[in-house]
């Protein structure tokens, strides 16, 4: 007869569906009681994943079953999401849980659609999110959120509120200045602007902050490295050589600032004909995965060019809520948790795990 123990034991050992993550790695069990034949199980996940809730339970349901032979199962499961630690020299911004840096070593790769789309996924799972639009230069997401055009209001004349699109809390240099003029800005003017975008915006508790970061890695980038508060960084990048040569600049970047990158998102992998359908890896195959395996960490995901997603992102719709049910739609959100549960990993402590050294002086 199966006891409580041996039920734990195999659902802490489950590998979650799409994750490739075991259950000890990105939650913990609550409960897990076996009663005769009825097994009662209570989960906790450290990452947020509502529209997957169901396929995660059934999977459960069938790995209780295996051990208890048969019988009733009955499954809940929660999702918590933690703070997580940041650069030594920085405090965790208040009202804010994670941030996490979206960047990439050069312009043109898509980086902030994705951002876009990653913040929507999020917001979908069951998360609070906000995103902070860092590029000064070439600011997009209020077209992106569809709030162009609009103002920050302010409560007390010292900190704005952040726009609101698609239940996502925004805020951009884009609300501040007109949509024609540019920003003749040198490197310290920059990261003043992006301190105070950051610090007196009255964040409503969120649980990620995604930061859409300027393209490149140099000066200005590696100050608001050090000046950010950030959990953790993703880069993306497509399979082009030339895109992974500046991608891994970027990842060193993080890596000298002490900023753990969570994973690599290769977009643009394949071309999507809008006529036939047809595929064709048009800048290459295979470049993320290498770069991931280059450098231990793990490639989140991979993206298609399709002109679908230009053009709803465009409209201020991007494809998450455009097409919710579609094939892109569950990428970015498969994308979005697999981040999450990254973040989720590097936040756990192993310490106890290993033995104490206790050294005495017997002299």
């Amino acid at each position: 007869m199966s006891s409580d123990s041996d039920l734990k034991s195999a659902l802490t050992a489950a590998i979650l569906p799409g994750m490739e993550h075991a259950l000890s790695d990105v939650g913990k069990v609550l409960r897990a009681e076996v009663d005769g034949e009825k097994a009662i199980i209570e989960l906790e996940l450290d990452f947020p994943a509502a529209t997957c809730a169901a396929e995660f339970e059934a999977f459960f349901t069938a790995v209780a079953a295996g051990v208890i032979g048969g019988g009733k199962v009955e499954v809940t499961i929660e999702s918590r999401i933690k703070a997580h630690g940041v650069q030594k020299t920085l405090k965790p911004l208040e009202n804010v849980s994670n941030i996490i840096a979206i960047a990439s070593g050069k312009g043109g790769v898509g980086k902030s659609t994705t951002a876009a789309n990653l913040a929507l996924a999020l917001t979908q799972e069951g998360a609070r999110v906000g995103v902070l639009d860092a590029d000064i230069y070439g600011p997009s997401q209020p077209l992106m959120f569809g709030v162009s055009g609009q103002r920050p209001t302010s409560d007390d004349g010292k900190t704005m509120n952040p726009l609101v699109g698609h239940d996502v809390q925004i805020m951009s240099i884009g609300f501040l200045t007109d949509t024609d003029q540019p920003m003749v800005w040198r490197g310290p003017m920059v990261t003043s602007a992006l301190n105070q975008l950051l610090m007196q915006t009255r964040w409503d508790d969120l649980d990620y902050l995604l930061v859409d970061m300027p393209p490149g890695t140099g000066d200005i980038q590696l100050t608001l490295s050090q000046k950010v508060p950030v959990s953790g960084a993703v880069i993306v990048t497509t399979p082009q050589d030339i895109a992974l040569l500046d991608a891994r600049k970027g990842l060193q970047m993080f890596r000298k600032v002490s900023i753990p990158v969570l994973g690599i998102i290769e977009n643009m992998s394949t071309h999507v004909c809008s006529e036939c359908g047809h595929e064709q890896a048009i800048f290459g195959s295979g470049g993320g995965a290498k770069m991931a395996e280059d450098f231990s960490v793990e490639l989140l995901g991979q993206l298609p060019l399709d002109i679908n997603i230009r053009e709803q992102t465009d409209s201020g719709t991007p494809t998450v809520i455009a097409d919710p049910d579609g094939a892109h739609a569950k990428s970015y959100r498969r994308i979005a948790r697999r981040m999450a549960a990254r973040l989720a990993i590097r936040g756990k402590d192993y310490s106890k795990l290993f033995p104490k050294i206790v050294v005495e002086n017997t002299g």
